[in-house]
């Protein structure tokens, strides 16, 4: 097992929008575009009143705003892409019982729900955060980590999440982390602040799962930072309508793609930019979608890309 006792660096950048991989994996997609130029990655879901995902929209029924202002998609898909996953599991003292119990029989049966080709990662939470299970899609493998996980020591929640955001970054896809937890910090050198900043300059997708029915402030706040989501079930079968819940609306999200427009409008070239997503001419629709990124002057003279 590895153990991640700070945080990793930030520095999230816009990336290039590999689309053709999507068809290499075999990912049931739909409208899709190809692009070398460096995009700006959103990721959407769309919900209706109900919280049924909405499918079979197009580019031209969404619309993108960066710091108010619309910005033409150039990259668009629809549908099951691949996934890199990291599943951050609260093991400490105050899970002790049917707590965890619970906890770990439903992230066996959410495993099950993902497609083999889903690649995993497991953390444990306690007293420090450890790779129970490194990112692949060996089945077997996490559910063995599963088997020989046991309570222990306080909850470093607010490094945990720092740290699924750090490890899970660096991986190929779409990006996300789930965390499941009696939602209580007891032992972090992170504060929730930090937490916020460091979603900021990622962009991984955070589903915070507060066992229990109590969320801290900070789960509803990442998850709306990041595009994500935040459940707070009071019981075991409510952990798994939330975990089924997250399969469904990781299945059928959007990834929209833009150039970031040039700062010549007396912006500064690095810094915050807000993104807003909007679905044309439907009302009553939810649209979950990261809230922006941090520009950055782009390293011409090095030969660099914008980041």
């Amino acid at each position: 097992m590895g153990t991640f006792r700070r945080r990793a660096a930030p520095g999230w950048l816009c990336g290039t929008l590999a689309l053709m991989a999507f068809q290499a994996t075999g990912a049931r997609t739909a409208g899709q575009f190809r692009s070398s130029v460096e995009l700006v990655e959103v990721y959407a879901s769309v919900s209706d009143a109900a919280g049924t995902s909405v499918r079979g929209l197009q580019a031209a029924d969404f619309e993108v705003l960066e710091d108010g202002r619309p910005q033409p998609i150039q990259a668009f898909a629809a549908g099951d892409f691949p996934l890199s996953l990291a599943i951050a599991l609260d093991h400490s003292a105050s899970m002790a019982g049917s707590r965890l119990v619970q906890a770990t029989s439903a992230v066996r049966r959410f495993l099950g729900r993902l497609r083999p080709e889903d690649q995993v990662m497991l953390l444990g939470i306690a007293g420090r955060v450890e790779v129970l299970a490194p990112l692949s899609t060996d089945r077997p493998q996490q559910h063995q980590a599963l088997d020989l996980l046991r309570p222990w020591s306080t909850t470093s929640l607010h490094d945990a999440l720092i740290a699924g955001v750090g490890l899970i970054q660096p991986a190929g896809g779409r990006r996300a982390l789930v965390v499941l937890s009696d939602g209580e910090d007891r032992y972090s050198e992170a504060t929730p602040a930090e937490v916020l900043d460091r979603a900021r300059r990622s962009d991984v997708l955070v589903y915070p799962l507060a066992i229990g029915g109590t969320a801290p402030r900070v789960f509803a706040e990442v998850a709306a930072i990041t595009g994500g989501r935040s459940f707070a079930p009071k019981n075991p079968r409510a952990i798994d309508e939330a975990l089924a819940s997250l399969t469904a609306e990781l299945r059928d999200q959007y990834l929209l793609g833009y150039a970031p427009p040039r700062a010549d409008d007396g912006r500064p070239e690095d810094g915050w930019r807000s993104i807003t997503v909007r679905v044309r001419g439907r009302q009553g629709l939810r649209i979950r979608a990261r809230d922006g990124y941090f520009a950055k002057r782009a390293a011409t003279e090095a030969g660099g890309r914008p980041s």
